[in-house]
């Protein structure tokens, strides 16, 4: 070919085939101008046939140069034009599932079902309306940020459906952020470290994949209908139709509501939490300061527990159901029925009740924080209020009479916790303080049993001590559940190395957790565990001075009790003094360790009030 004939104008035949008709359907004069648009605007918005099916100045290039070359890429084209046809139809439909998808997204496991993606969401109506009058570059801009909000949108409603999976409650934009350190320690403790950094990788890029995929999606669909605007534009109207027709008449499908609108109530609901949260502040500083026990003289306050040592114990996960539900009470039933027995032997009498806790599924920070100080405390702004305060709690208000020595054992605790000056604990005994050379059981970095050991050992047998109120946190009855200690001979308990053969009897966590049945299974067992360690404890070094209140901090994971599951927690009294037992008489609690189904309910932040009204003197 000569250099002259290859600047030559295509032939009539190479002409006729590089004006065909886009994969999108849409025909060469779809670059004029749209009505009320002008004709650069229309060109700059919607490209040449060519270069809306993938080609532009370099195809155009290679139809002058190459087009006789038997593999350029335009013989390619010319021939398999049904492919691109169809790849371009192809992202465009993914375009519209995606975007579609973020609209009717549910935020919760259970409702991802395909009843409830087919319906007629409002959103996406509303959004074309908006983006076919729009000129070109603010529709554009329109689409690009619409884009990154859906993106962000169904980010947050993953995160939401892990929050009830787990918590049962949505995931709060103020103060929730620090539960994902939480998770990914909770992670790394079932399932390893690097199956933990792994999914933590594929979350991060999933994210990222979704803030730029979103937008591009976005921008593709407005192309098209700019492109085919009239078509858009009559589609708009009659989705419309259908929405408010099946809103007014109320037609649903499978028992859903066939008329959408989940984004907006979703947005909505997540800003109503943040505006809930920055109202709190004002209302809970006023129950802050509300204390009818404040001014309470110390020599009148807890008058009735003088020469006592008192324990505070809670047990992680204990719940309702580890009492109530056929699945998991016939052992833990037996447990605290042969506990009340034998704490009876041992002179000890019991009382148990309900509570009901601010949380479930995890938070315990809240649950105690709320038990302790008399207020409800639900999410972490509150926690932070309390803690930095000056407010009484019941571990407090021993230290304020004079007469106590209050310590903690939080085997949960493994870096520094400046609360415990807030909850008046004279000494905290945690995990790196306790002389355990054992290995962690998942999660729980020390066994209950050896806790409680300890606490013996560091505390409760040291002659010539002051009486003592202390606050004991048992963990082993966290998730995961596995491996699970077991009671060993309290003489063996040493520094904790007789674990390590424990540990090897126990089984894997990530075997547990794939099947749901032994997920409860295994936590029943710890539950078992967990209150054979504290019955023993009792019956073993306990005597006639001393009280024990241990309560559950809340209910285990939806996926234990199921999501309908209640709140409440198991709590109890026990004493060998019975003029103990007889101050809380009034309560209308069941005797023994196991509360009767129909015993009161409190709320978790009752207590401290009842309690403390109970074994103090009143006012003159």
């Amino acid at each position: 070919m000569s250099l002259s004939s290859a600047h030559q104008r295509p032939s009539r035949d190479q002409a006729a085939s590089t004006e065909r008709q886009p994969p999108d359907g849409t025909p060469s004069k779809t670059a004029e101008a749209e009505p009320g648009e002008p004709a650069e605007a229309a060109e700059a918005d919607s490209p040449a046939p060519e270069a809306a099916a993938g080609g532009g100045a370099e195809e155009e290039q290679g139809t002058q140069g190459d087009s006789g070359a038997p593999g350029s890429p335009t013989r390619r084209r010319e021939r398999h034009p049904g492919v691109r046809r169809a790849a371009s139809w192809s992202l465009t439909a993914l375009a519209a599932v995606l975007v579609l998808s973020a609209f009717l997204m549910p935020d919760r496991l259970s409702r991802l079902t395909v009843s409830h993606f087919a319906r007629v969401p409002a959103e996406p109506i509303l959004l074309a309306a908006l983006l076919l009058v729009l000129p070109p570059r603010p529709r554009r801009a329109v689409a690009v940020l619409t884009g990154v909000v859906l993106g962000c949108l169904l980010v947050l409603d993953c995160v939401d459906m892990g929050f009830h999976q787990t918590l049962r409650r949505p995931f709060h934009l103020l103060f929730d952020w620090p539960l994902f350190a939480d998770g990914l320690s909770f992670l790394k403790d079932s399932a390893g470290r690097k199956t933990a950094y792994g999914a933590l990788a594929a979350a991060l890029v999933a994210v990222l994949a979704l803030l730029v995929l979103m937008p591009l999606a976005v921008v593709r669909l407005t192309k098209v209908m700019a492109r085919h605007s009239p078509v858009a534009r009559r589609g708009a109207l009659v989705a419309g139709v259908v929405w408010m027709t099946c809103a007014t008449l109320g037609i649903q499908v499978a028992g859903t509501n066939l008329a959408a609108r989940n984004a907006s109530l979703r947005v909505r609901g997540h800003v109503d939490l943040v505006r809930q949260g920055l109202a709190d502040q004002k209302a809970f500083a006023t129950k802050l300061a509300d204390d009818p026990f404040a001014k309470l003289p110390p020599e009148r306050l807890l008058s009735g527990l003088r020469g006592k040592d008192v324990i505070f114990t809670f047990v992680e996960s204990y719940g309702r159901g580890a009492v109530e539900d056929p699945a998991l009470a016939t052992g833990i039933d037996a447990v605290l029925r042969d506990g009340t027995r034998r704490l009876a032997d041992a002179g000890f009498s019991a009382r148990s009740g309900w509570l009901s806790s601010p949380v479930t599924g995890g938070g315990s920070w809240l649950a105690h924080t709320t038990f302790l100080s008399g207020l409800w405390v639900p999410d972490q702004q509150r926690y932070r209020y309390v803690s930095s305060s000056d407010r009484m709690t019941l571990t407090s208000a021993f230290k304020r009479t004079g007469d106590f020595r209050t310590v903690g054992m939080m085997p949960g605790v493994t870096r520094a916790w400046p609360e415990g000056r807030f909850f008046g604990l004279d000494h905290v005994h945690d995990s790196r303080g306790m002389g355990y050379r054992g290995p962690k059981f998942s999660w729980s970095p020390v066994p209950d049993q050896y806790t409680l050991s300890a606490f013996e050992r560091l505390e409760h047998r040291k002659a010539a001590r002051r009486p003592m109120m202390s606050e004991v946190v048992l963990v082993s009855s966290h998730t995961p559940w596995a491996p699970i200690p077991r009671m060993i001979d309290w003489d063996r308990v040493g520094d904790g190395s007789a674990y390590h053969a424990v540990k090897k009897e126990g089984r894997d966590p990530k075997e547990v957790w794939r099947d749901p049945a032994q997920v409860r299974r295994e936590y029943g067992r710890a539950i078992q565990y967990s209150l054979t360690s504290l019955i023993e404890f009792m019956t073993r070094y306990g005597n006639r001075n001393t009280v024990l209140v241990f309560l559950g901090d809340h209910q285990p994971v939806p996926a234990v009790v199921g999501v309908d599951a209640g709140r409440d927690v198991p709590v109890a009294v026990v004493a060998h003094d019975p003029e103990v037992v007889d101050r809380v008489s009034g309560w209308g609690w069941s005797e023994g360790l196991r509360p009767a189904h129909d015993a009161p309910v409190w709320r978790m932040d009752a207590f401290r009030d009842r309690f403390l009204s109970a074994f103090s003197a009143p006012q003159p």
